[in-house]
């Protein structure tokens, strides 16, 4: 298809090329050859009577028009994207669609658990791709990447829609059979004893309680350091060590691991988990069934706690 002179299909090139900068990524991304995208590039270079892509040493940079046209091309073919997806006739229960949501291990430990029961028994061709939470996921999420993140408040971006969706707060935990920690802690018994400690993504990023803790002057002496939030339990047993943890992971992994929670030697601000999603799929039908299923999931476990 056609208009004014330029063949649209050539817009998911270009989109390939300002974002990968590389001709031999962006031919593996769209699954064509090297000398198939150099043709489209000469294409895409002749309509816009610009070069694009120049060479600068061993790399490609973008020429100032391609940087004016990295986001409305993208804009645009987000826009194309949402309106193939749209089935006004919409029903879970025939419905094709594949989501990216990013978040973490403990949201899905916590959370997800609970509502893919019923993603798997009312929607059986709807699939879920878990994504690891990054530092650049907002702008993964941005350029259409991402279909969902579930991140604590301070992540999300500005630009896009969100709500909460459950709240949560922080203890201590130790081996059952830690003998150098009490019923409680003192801020300078902490900083003696060794930690265990998560570091998200990469590159890798201290948590939500680790700033905290930074910004009130605690020094933790990290003894071992993992990638996720689940390998945190598993690392305390048979040790002296401690860990600071979601209180709801930690109390559930508590019911089946030798371990025992004791309160922060100090109050940790309560984390709220949030949901977001870019602005072009908010009237999407098939998107909004699965974000109302999350919230639903994540008001019934407000409400257990309620209950407890």
């Amino acid at each position: 298809m056609r208009f004014n002179r330029l063949d649209l299909n050539l817009l998911v090139t270009l989109d390939a090329l300002l974002d990968e900068r590389r001709i031999t990524r962006a031919a593996e991304r769209l699954n064509l050859s090297q000398s198939a995208i150099s043709g489209m590039l000469a294409k895409l270079r002749e309509y816009f009577d610009d070069e694009l892509l120049v060479p600068v040493g061993r790399n490609l940079e973008l020429t100032p028009l391609a940087r004016e046209l990295v986001q409305p091309v993208r804009d645009l073919l987000l826009q194309v994207q949402t309106i193939v997806a749209i089935d006004p006739a919409f029903d879970p229960a025939h419905a094709r669609r594949h989501f990216k949501i990013a978040t973490s291990d403990y949201v899905i430990n916590v959370l997800m658990r609970r509502v893919l029961p019923e993603i798997e028994q009312s929607a059986p061709n709807i699939t879920l791709e878990f994504m690891p939470q990054v530092e650049d996921s907002a702008e993964k999420l941005r350029r259409g990447e991402y279909d969902l993140l579930i991140i604590p408040e301070p992540f999300i971006a500005p630009d896009h829609p969100n709500l909460p969706l459950f709240d949560d707060s922080y203890t201590c935990v130790v081996w059952s059979g830690n003998e150098r920690v009490g019923e409680s802690l003192s801020v300078a018994e902490f900083e003696r004893l060794d930690h265990v400690e998560a570091l998200l993504g990469w590159p890798r990023a201290p948590t939500y309680d680790s700033r905290f803790m930074q910004e009130q002057g605690i020094q933790r002496r990290v003894r071992v350091t993992t990638s996720d939030f689940s390998s945190i339990a598993p690392a305390l047993i048979g040790s002296q060590m401690v860990a600071t943890m979601h209180r709801r992971f930690a109390s559930e992994l508590a019911k089946r691991l030798p371990l025992r929670l004791v309160e922060p030697p100090i109050a940790i601000p309560t984390v709220r988990e949030f949901l977001q999603w870019h602005e072009y799929r908010e009237k999407d039908p098939c998107h909004r069934w699965l974000r109302e299923r999350l919230v639903e999931a994540a008001t019934a476990l407000e409400a257990v706690d309620e209950g407890d």
